[in-house]
């Protein structure tokens, strides 16, 4: 009888240490499992700057583009050069094209301040350097990077594909 006892006993011992060691191995079977899931779907949330940019991105390009849009801005601008160079004054009219329609509107809507922020360019140049075809062209370029980043400083969507100068008069 004291051979059964120890029998039972020895059986309940090991059947404990069976029970322990099968829930160690499904515990780390779970937390093996649950750390390959976190690694394959990416493992971290994006900074507030990425979700930014993921957010702007879609915005960007949901403004349709359309036929071509050329947008005269008038009047024409005169402005006075600084002192010291072969001009002193310049005459230019600018046209604006871009395909989509709210790029359009903005220019509309923007007028008086985009004109300002114009002249000031214009106000600037050495007439020396609009005498070459390489300072017409930065000029152009500068007009250009100016319009888009007023359009970026308001948040406005859309595109300025290019910026032409259909008078150019120097005095």
């Amino acid at each position: 009888m004291a051979k059964d006892e120890k029998d039972i006993e020895g059986e309940e011992g090991g059947g404990g240490k069976k029970k322990l060691i099968i829930i160690i191995a499904v515990v780390v079977l779970l937390l093996g499992g649950g750390a390959a899931a976190f690694f394959l779907m990416g493992g971290e949330e994006p900074a507030e700057g990425e979700q930014a940019a993921e957010a702007e991105a879609p915005a960007e390009e949901a403004v349709p583009e359309g036929d071509p849009i050329y947008l005269e801005m008038k009047p024409k601008f005169v402005v006075n050069l600084p002192p010291g160079g072969p001009a002193k004054m310049l005459q230019i009219a600018v046209t604006v094209y871009t395909r989509q329609q709210p790029v359009a509107d903005f220019i509309t809507e923007n007028d008086p301040m985009l004109r300002h922020h114009l002249n000031n360019l214009f106000e600037s140049q050495q007439a020396a350097d609009l005498l070459t075809l390489e300072g017409k062209q930065k000029l152009q370029q500068d007009v250009k990077a100016l319009l888009a980043q007023k359009m970026e400083d308001m948040e406005q969507a859309g595109e300025i594909k290019d910026v032409y100068f259909t008078e150019f008069v120097l005095q």
